[in-house]
């Protein structure tokens, strides 16, 4: 529910929905694992035939489904379901644009877990772990990471190849760095017969970008460097280097530390694509985008989402003279095009 406006007499309605918001999410979730969406979507739309369908009770169904709701996810007609616009397009599995299996790293309960927490990092102004999610290799979250989060790389990954000029066909490098999944350098392979991809990650990690890339007919031009963005032997004289959401993990010094990396690897003229979460400078727009940074307060050591003026400052301090932001239709992240 909307913040009550300036107009409208004080009530704790907010308050309470905001401390009860933690159940929109494991709502959605229990959704998904249980198939409701494509449930409806085949034509169960009664409590009765949605619990059959799905193997839950009718009670359970009958609460979950008011509430997906309530919440905007389903519309609901003489006791009758139906999906949504939006959980049509990305919650039925008969989809070719299912996102679903985000909530298998979003929706985690390692993830959820930390924000638990959120009181002592806010204290400790960074993950109130130990360590945060940046630092362990061949971490199983990681794996999980790669295998569910792909579905939804598909409008960004689409973005970059085009602005990236992958239609054109021309002989080109392109180095993929905290590759996870993959998808962004496969994605421009596919859409360019001569683009060589190597990908950087750790071990474990790699090998489910390799199962997708011989998914998209692209294994013979991908290639695999594992280890560590910061250790690893990068190489030289790539056209094109990607670095996907890896920048909010750290700190500025540290980002400063890669980026003289991605110069020294990159050829006369070649590019860093940056794909990201980038507030506007009063960190409060848009909506999205800024609110990402306690999404890295709770998960890292000393992560956020920055701004384009950060960026620029710490890209120029790598060597870059110049960096351009372009914004992806329809989806709340931006690409920032550094040129060596």
């Amino acid at each position: 529910m909307a913040t009550p406006t300036t107009n409208a007499r004080p009530t704790p309605e907010h308050i309470f929905n905001t401390l009860n918001a933690y159940q929109q999410t494991v709502a959605l979730r229990a959704a998904i694992e249980l198939d409701v969406f494509t449930a409806i979507a085949d034509g169960a739309t009664d409590v009765a035939s949605i619990a059959k369908k799905t193997g839950a009770a009718e009670r359970g169904i009958r609460t979950l489904c008011d509430y997906l709701t309530i919440i905007n996810f389903l519309t609901k007609e003489n006791g009758r379901y139906a999906l949504t616009q939006e959980s049509g397009i990305f919650l039925n599995k008969r989809s070719p644009a299912y996102m679903g299996g985000i909530t298998g790293f979003l929706a985690s309960d390692h993830l959820m877990k930390k924000f638990s927490s959120l009181t002592e990092a806010v204290k400790k102004g960074g993950c109130a772990a130990e360590h945060g999610d940046n630092q362990e290799p061949n971490d199983e979250m990681w794996v999980t990471f790669a295998r569910s989060m792909a579905p939804i790389t598909t409008p960004a990954a689409m973005f970059i190849a085009q602005l990236t000029g992958m239609p054109q066909g021309k002989v080109c490098r392109i180095l993929d760095i905290a590759a996870g999944h993959g998808m962004y350098g496969i994605t421009m392979a596919k859409h360019n017969p001569n683009a060589q991809v190597t990908a950087v990650d750790w071990p474990n990690v790699l090998e489910v970008a390799k199962e997708h890339a011989e998914a998209a007919g692209v294994g013979a031009r991908f290639k695999t460097q594992p280890g560590n963005a910061f250790d690893t032997e990068l190489g030289t004289g790539y056209d094109f280097i990607l670095l996907t959401n890896i920048f909010h993990h750290f700190d500025h010094a540290t980002c400063e530390k890669l980026m003289r990396r991605v110069h020294a690897a990159l050829k006369p003229g070649g590019q860093a694509i940056t794909l990201e979460f980038v507030p506007n400078e009063d960190r409060i727009s848009p909506r999205t985008p800024a609110m990402f940074s306690m999404v890295m307060l709770g998960s890292t050591d000393a992560g956020d989402a920055y701004t384009l003026k950060e960026y620029e400052k710490m890209f120029g301090n790598a060597g870059f003279s110049k960096t351009t932001m372009h914004q992806i239709p329809d989806m709340p992240q931006q690409v920032l095009v550094s040129e060596k």
